[in-house]
């Protein structure tokens, strides 16, 4: 009997069809519906609020006129853009802006990083939900509520910080017309208000660490300490980063939230809290103005933009894993 091998015919087995990108796209649609039908209220939410106003960019070039409309109103190019720089306070205006936009993300990236630390290393399951809690709840405060509580400790007459300096006989401070005690001030209430709640995105990073590490570097004899540097510190870099491109976006927009509602309308404090969202706000308030507000914050989203970029191709040549494309 001869072993020779039979070879048997190929099976003519049908060649896949390649789908073009239209049809890879609604098979992708079909494919995952209900995870895209969850993330429906969220794409239309960004739709409608922040696609379909770009097209009121055209405002800040043009003269515009309610009444007219954005189709009747007249072009007037770059004319609005000039009344922001030929202020006198304009360069004091943007360095306020960019100076504390700095000043905040730096200190409160750094306490968030410290409070995430402290909460995961903390071994009292209830006293670390109360931590967490205790320290996500300002938050969700107000700026408004937040400033009655401010202008209780540092008004002049019967303020809580001047009231203790009377009883070691010191003389009451001048809070509301000394403006060089308010970065420090604004610094320590940004940290206070969205440092515990900027911290969760540090503590899930954390939890996501293998812990086999850990338990290596115990068994090599590392202490605690020397866990968090070598370990926690260079694993939450990436995240670090890539929230900080992410703040970058926003350095010349003021959180004209926080500081009208604790400076409001006193000129003493300008020259160091007046930042280009206030000052628009009392332009826009006094002249009435809409294309002349619209053509700063066309600018201060065209620069943020371009910073991403800046930022973001820095990073990716310094740590490619933590840019953002």
């Amino acid at each position: 009997m001869s072993n020779t091998a039979v070879s048997l015919p190929e099976q003519p087995y049908p060649k896949k069809r390649k789908q073009g990108k239209i049809g890879a796209f609604f098979s992708e649609l079909v494919k995952n519906r209900f995870l895209y039908l969850l993330a429906l209220p969220a794409i239309i939410w960004f739709f409608v609020f922040a696609y379909l106003p770009l097209g009121g960019i055209v405002i800040a070039f043009q003269d515009f006129r309610a009444m007219q409309g954005i189709f009747g109103s007249e072009f007037v190019g770059l004319k609005n853009f000039q009344f922001f720089f030929q202020s006198s306070d304009w360069i004091k205006i943007v360095t306020n802006t960019v100076f504390l936009n700095v000043l905040f993300i730096f200190f409160n990236t750094l306490a968030a990083i410290i409070i995430a630390i402290m909460v995961t290393e903390m071994s009292g399951k209830w006293f670390k939900k109360i931590t967490q809690s205790v320290m996500i709840f300002p938050h969700f405060l107000s700026w408004t509520v937040v400033a009655m509580f401010v202008m209780a400790f540092v008004s002049t007459d019967g303020g809580f910080i001047n009231q203790i300096l009377a009883m070691f006989g010191i003389a009451p401070v001048q809070f509301l017309s000394s403006p060089g005690y308010w970065p420090l001030i604004l610094v320590l209430l940004k940290i206070w208000h969205g440092a515990g709640f900027g911290s969760i995105v540090y503590m899930a990073t954390i939890s996501g660490i293998n812990p086999d590490i850990y338990e290596s570097a115990s068994i090599d004899g590392a202490s605690r300490i020397q866990k968090i540097r070598y370990i926690t510190l260079p694993l939450l870099k990436p995240t670090v980063i890539l929230l900080t491109i992410l703040a970058v976006g926003g350095i010349f927009n003021g959180d004209f939230g926080m500081i009208y509602a604790i400076i409001g309308r006193n000129p003493m404090l300008y020259p160091t809290t007046d930042v280009i969202d206030t000052y628009l706000f009392r332009a826009m308030m006094d002249l009435g103005d809409m294309s002349m507000s619209a053509a700063i914050g066309f600018m201060q989203s065209l620069v943020g933009f371009i910073l991403v970029l800046t930022v973001n191709y820095i990073a990716k040549k310094v740590a490619p894993e933590s840019a953002i494309f």
